[in-house]
C-alpha cells in the first residue's frame, strides 16, 4: 500500500494542502495523511509497509506530475527536481545520470521540487532522517528531509519536469500564476508526448517517434497492454526472419517492412508503458529478453538465407553478428554501472580533469548538450544503436539480399565497438572507480560452482582475456583443420580449456582495476568462441552450434537485465552450471567424439532451465508471495 504524506510544517494556505492531498489520491495514493511537523512524519513512516510519497505544502503541479514520480521505474527512491531558480529554504541539488549525487551543491543542476517518493527499503533512513531533521535549520522541513537522506548515503534518483508544469510557491501572487501555468497546458497531450524518449537515437526521432505516439495512443484505447505489444513485435520479428530465410525479392521487400513494423512496435510498448504508467519488473525484463530475441532470430534468418543462396559460411556471418552484438552489450552494461558509480563519487571523477579522460569526458558533456547539432546525431549514430542497426537490415535486405545485411552489420559493428570500446577505457581508467566492488561479480560473470572451487589468482582481466585468446585461436585452429580435411589435435582443445579454467580463477579476486569492467565480456567472448570451435571441429551443423549460443545469450541476458536492476540471481541459476562446466562438458564430448550431442543436449536443457526459472521466477513465486496464481501482466 503507497501512503502520502503532506508535510504541512511552515506556515501555508489550508486549500494548498487540500488539494495536493487530493492529488495524491489521484496520482494512486492508498492512504494520504497531513503530518504537523517532521515528528509527526517519522512516526507515520515507521508505520508504514510500501512506498511512501512525501510532499510538502508549497508544490503546484499538474496531477501527472505527482503521478510519474509515484510509478517512476528508475529507482525506489526518486526526488523531483525543477530548474527553478531556488528561494530562501529550499535546497538545491547536482544530478548526473539521472542520479541525485548532492544535496545543497554550490554548482547545482537544479532545484528539490518539495516532493519524493521512498521505497519500502528506505524508509528506516527516512524515519531517521525525520527525526535528526525535526530540529529546524535554514531549510524548509522536506529540504532538510532530503538533505539528510542524501547524507545518509541513500542513493536517490531524479524525476525532472518536461512539458508540464511544477512550482513551488512562497505567496499567493505565485500560487495564481503557477495555477494559471498549469490550466494553460493539456495534461493528456503532454503526457502523450512524454511517452516518448526525451532523447533518443537518429533514426527512431525521424523515422519512428514521429507517428508512434499515434499507435499508442490507439493502443490505450482499446486496452492493449505494452506486454501484448511486445510479443505482437516478437511475432512481427520472427516473421521478418522467415522472409528472409525464403530469399526471393518480394519476400526480402516484406520481410523488410514487417522489420520496420517490428521496431515500431517495439517503441510503442515502451511509450504504452510510459503513457498508461503500467510499469513491473516483468514488463523490463520481457522487454530487454524480447529485443535481443527478435534481433538474432533475425540474425538466424539472414544467415539460413545467405546460405540458401549459395553462400558457404552464411550461419558462420550470423554467429559472428550474434556474438559481437552480445559482447557489445556486456560492455554497454558494465560500463554503464562504472559510469554511475562514478557518478556518486564525484571527488574521484575530478581527479585528474586535464588529462585525456578528462578532456574525453568534458567533451562528450559538451556534445551531449548541443542537442540537434550534426556532431550531437553523428555521436548517437556512431555507435550504431538498435533502431539504426534495424534500418541498416532492413534497407540492405531488401535491396542486396540477406549476404550483404549480413555483412553490413558486421563492418558497422565492429567499427563501433572499436570507437565506444577505445574512448570507454580511456575514460575509465581516468575515473579509477573500482566499479566491480559493488556488485555481485561472482553472479554476474556466470562462473558457476566449479568456478568457485579452483584456487583464487589475482589479475581478473588478464586471466579473462588469455581465456578469450585461447577460445579464439582454438576456433582458428579448428576452421583451418576442417577445412583442409583433417581433425582437430586432442591437445588444442585442452590447452584452451585449461587457458578458460585458469580465467575462471579469477572470480574471487577483486575486481578493483580501472578496466576491470571488461571482464564479463571477455568472459563471454571466450565461452562463446569455444562452444563455436567445438561445433567446428564436431562437424556440428551451423545451425545447431547457433541454437547453443543463442540459449547462452538468453542466459546472460537474464542476468544481464538483473545486473541493471540490481536483482537477485534467477531462481534456477545454479543449475546453469556456469560458463567453466559448460566449457568442459563441451570439451569432453570433443574428445569424445560427439560434439554434435554434446551441443544439442547442453543446449536442450540449458533451454529448459531457462524456461523453469522464467515460470518460478515471474509466475509460482510471486503467486506463492501473493497467496493466489495469476500469470504476470
Amino acid at each position: 500500500m503507497t501512503l502520502a504524506i503532506v508535510l504541512a510544517a511552515e506556515p501555508a494556505a489550508g486549500r494548498l494542502t487540500e488539494r495536493l492531498a487530493a492529488q495524491w489520491r489521484r496520482a494512486g495514493a492508498a492512504d494520504v495523511r497531513v503530518a504537523a511537523d517532521l515528528t509527526e512524519l517519522a512516526d507515520l513512516v515507521a508505520d508504514a509497509t510500501g512506498p511512501v510519497l512525501v510532499s510538502g505544502p508549497d508544490l503546484v503541479a499538474h496531477t501527472a506530475v505527482l503521478k510519474h514520480l509515484a510509478t517512476s521505474p528508475v529507482g525506489p527512491t526518486v526526488a523531483l527536481v525543477l530548474t527553478d531558480p531556488p528561494a530562501p529554504g529550499q535546497a538545491t541539488v547536482r544530478e548526473e545520470r539521472g542520479q541525485v549525487v548532492e544535496v545543497g551543491a554550490a554548482d547545482p543542476s537544479g532545484v528539490f521540487g518539495g516532493a519524493l517518493r521512498v521505497g519500502a527499503a528506505d524508509l528506516p533512513a527516512l524515519a531517521d532522517a525525520a527525526r535528526r531533521a525535526a530540529g529546524g535549520g535554514p531549510l524548509g522541513a522536506v529540504d532538510r528531509l532530503v538533505a539528510d537522506l542524501a547524507a545518509r548515503g541513500t542513493l536517490i534518483f531524479a524525476q525532472r519536469v518536461r512539458l508540464l508544469v511544477a512550482h513551488r510557491v512562497g505567496d499567493e501572487a505565485q500560487r495564481a500564476a503557477a495555477e494559471s501555468a498549469v490550466a494553460a497546458v493539456d495534461e493528456d497531450r503532454a503526457e502523450l508526448k512524454l511517452s516518448v524518449k526525451e532523447r533518443d537515437d537518429f533514426f527512431t526521432t525521424f523515422f519512428v517517434s514521429t507517428w508512434s505516439p499515434y499507435v499508442t495512443k490507439a493502443a490505450a484505447r482499446i486496452g492493449i497492454g505494452p506486454t501484448g505489444v511486445t510479443m505482437v513485435s516478437v511475432a512481427f520479428a520472427v516473421a521478418a526472419a522467415v522472409l528472409f530465410g525464403a530469399g526471393g525479392r518480394p519476400a526480402l521487400v516484406a520481410g523488410a517492412v514487417l522489420l520496420y513494423l517490428g521496431f515500431v512496435l517495439d517503441c510503442v510498448d515502451g511509450q504504452l508503458a510510459r503513457y498508461t504508467r503500467h510499469f513491473s519488473a516483468w514488463g523490463g525484463w520481457l522487454d530487454t529478453m524480447a529485443d535481443r530475441f527478435k534481433e538474432y532470430v533475425v540474425y538466424a534468418g539472414l544467415g539460413f538465407g545467405a546460405t540458401h543462396a549459395g553462400f558457404r559460411y552464411g550461419w558462420a556471418l550470423a554467429l559472428a553478428a550474434m556474438t559481437l552484438q552480445t559482447v557489445r552489450h556486456m560492455t554497454d552494461t558494465w560500463y554503464g554501472a562504472l559510469h554511475d558509480e562514478a557518478a556518486r563519487r564525484p571527488k574521484v571523477v575530478s581527479a585528474d580533469a586535464g588529462g585525456i579522460g578528462g578532456k574525453l569526458n568534458a567533451a562528450s558533456t559538451r556534445v551531449q548538450a548541443d542537442t540537434g547539432s550534426v556532431s550531437y546525431w553523428l555521436k548517437r549514430t556512431v555507435v550504431f544503436p538498435i533502431g539504426e542497426r534495424w534500418a541498416l537490415i532492413a534497407i540492405a535486405a531488401a535491396l542486396f539480399g540477406p549476404l550483404v545485411a549480413l555483412v553490413a552489420v558486421l563492418v558497422w559493428g565492429t567499427l563501433a565497438f572499436a570507437y565506444t570500446g577505445g574512448l570507454r577505457t580511456l575514460r575509465a581508467r581516468w575515473m579509477r572507480v573500482p566499479v566491480l566492488t559493488t556488485v555481485d561479480a561472482g553472479l554476474h560473470r556466470d562462473d558457476g560452482l566449479l568456478a568457485r572451487t579452483l584456487p583464487t589468482a589475482r589479475r581478473p582481466l588478464l586471466l579473462a582475456v588469455l581465456g578469450a585468446l585461447g577460445a579464439a585461436g582454438t576456433l582458428v585452429w579448428a576452421l583451418l583443420a576442417v577445412h583442409g580435411g583433417g581433425d582437430l589435435p586432442v591437445w588444442v582443445p585442452v590447452l584452451a580449456l585449461v587457458l578458460l579454467l585458469g580465467a575462471a580463477q579469477g572470480s574471487r579476486a577483486p575486481h578493483d582495476g580501472s578496466l576491470d569492467w571488461l571482464v564479463p565480456a571477455a568472459l563471454r567472448a571466450a565461452e562463446y568462441l569455444f562452444a563455436i570451435a567445438v561445433g567446428v571441429a564436431g562437424r556440428a551443423p551451423a545451425w545447431l552450434i547457433f541454437g547453443y549460443v543463442l540459449v547462452l545469450t538468453l542466459l546472460h541476458y537474464d542476468l544481464t537485465a538483473r545486473l541493471e536492476k540490481r536483482q537477485v540471481a534467477p531462481p534456477l541459476h545454479a543449475a546453469t552450471l556456469g560458463w567453466p562446466g559448460r566449457s568442459l562438458l563441451l570439451a569432453i564430448g570433443l574428445i569424445a567424439g560427439y560434439a554434435s550431442y554434446a551441443l544439442a543436449t547442453l543446449g536442450a536443457y540449458l533451454l529448459v532451465v531457462f524456461v523453469a526459472s522464467v515460470v518460478l521466477a515471474w509466475v509460482v513465486l510471486p503467486a506463492r508471495a501473493r497467496g493466489g496464481v495469476r500469470s504476470p501482466g
